[in-house]
């Protein structure tokens, strides 16, 4: 089952149901309003919505054309976003960039911060430049939403509260990054809002791709219309994402519509790319010794996809063009 949310209808926008091939979609009123109603009632609504995903792909004349210039976020705010960093050639690299060693537990605990999640950017929002001299990046990831989770949940257990995955541009501002953590408190002003991909998606649709930790498809990222990097997101991935669910929810229940990122997707192997340009810059400076990609500036385009094995787009493309930022 494939959801998604239009602009319109508030800050929350509108639930609609689209169908696999990402070109139609119908409201659905008569179930629920909001993708996060949905995922408050899960076990009673989302078999209601499967009936509804069927009929739109047995039938190409219901509903409506897709458009996804008109969609926000599929959830367009959160109660909690939590970002882990599970792909630990990115954590190494980055942290080499900055000039900061590896943590020592790293093999073993997973790495996460707290994210903006009262503002999350659709598909299509512009990736605002401020100031060049704040570093602007993207980062491709996975991420997973959550039901309620409880407390002390164990790794074996969290995998049954995901209940839909979503492609996400982890926006950074790379330049503002190295003084906050130098204070010893953690991200605000080097975070501004994400982006998720046009639709969120069960797990099934992913069929043998999901195997219940990861999912096992290359993710692909495009910039200014050439690829960037098509890591594997099943390989390299330390902790999966129920070790990430249990990671968050060691100390607190997580509420339905919590949103969990997998990291920036990366591989030990360079050949296949790189999912953000910091991972590419530091690359340059082991190679040649010194940086020929600069971060983001106006008028880049950035597209994040991933298409199952026989070539279908699963979640649609997040596609953000840089703009300057007019107050």
């Amino acid at each position: 089952m494939k959801l998604a949310s239009l602009e319109k209808g508030g800050r929350d926008g509108t639930l609609i149901v689209v169908n696999r091939e990402l070109t139609r979609a119908v409201n659905v009123p008569q179930i629920a309003t909001t993708l996060q109603t949905v995922l408050e009632d899960w076990h009673r609504l989302a078999p209601q919505l499967a009936k509804v995903y069927q009929a739109l792909n047995d039938d190409n004349t219901v509903g409506f054309e897709l458009d996804c210039n008109q969609l926000s976020a599929p959830l367009p705010r959160t109660y909690q976003w939590l970002d882990g960093s599970a792909y630990l050639p990115h954590v190494e690299r980055v942290r080499k960039a900055r000039g900061s060693s590896l943590p020592d537990q790293l093999l073993t605990d997973p790495l996460m911060y707290q994210g903006a999640g009262d503002s999350l950017l659709g598909p299509r929002a512009p990736l605002y430049l401020v100031d060049e001299s704040w570093g602007l990046d993207f980062e491709a990831e996975i991420g997973v939403l959550t039901d309620d989770v409880p407390m002390g949940i164990e790794q074996i257990d969290a995998t049954n509260h995901i209940k839909l995955l979503v492609l996400i541009n982890d926006v950074s501002l790379r330049e503002l990054i190295p003084s906050e953590l130098g204070k010893g408190f953690g991200f605000v002003q080097g975070k501004p809002s994400s982006a998720l991909s046009p639709v969120a998606v069960t797990l099934d649709e992913l069929g043998a791709a999901w195997d219940g930790n990861k999912v096992n498809l290359p993710l692909l990222t495009d910039l200014n219309s050439r690829r960037f990097g098509q890591p594997e997101a099943g390989e390299d991935m330390q902790f999966g994402f129920p070790a990430l669910i249990s990671h968050a929810a060691r100390s607190r229940k997580l509420t339905a519509g919590t949103l969990i990122g997998s990291g920036t997707v990366s591989n030990l192997d360079p050949d296949r790319g790189c999912s953000c340009l910091v991972e590419k810059r530091v690359l340059e400076i082991i190679n040649t010794g010194q940086v020929e990609t600069a971060y983001l500036q106006a008028g880049d385009r950035v597209r994040i996809e991933m298409r199952d094995r026989q070539g279908y787009s699963i979640f649609g493309a997040i596609d953000q063009q840089v703009e300057p930022w007019q107050s």
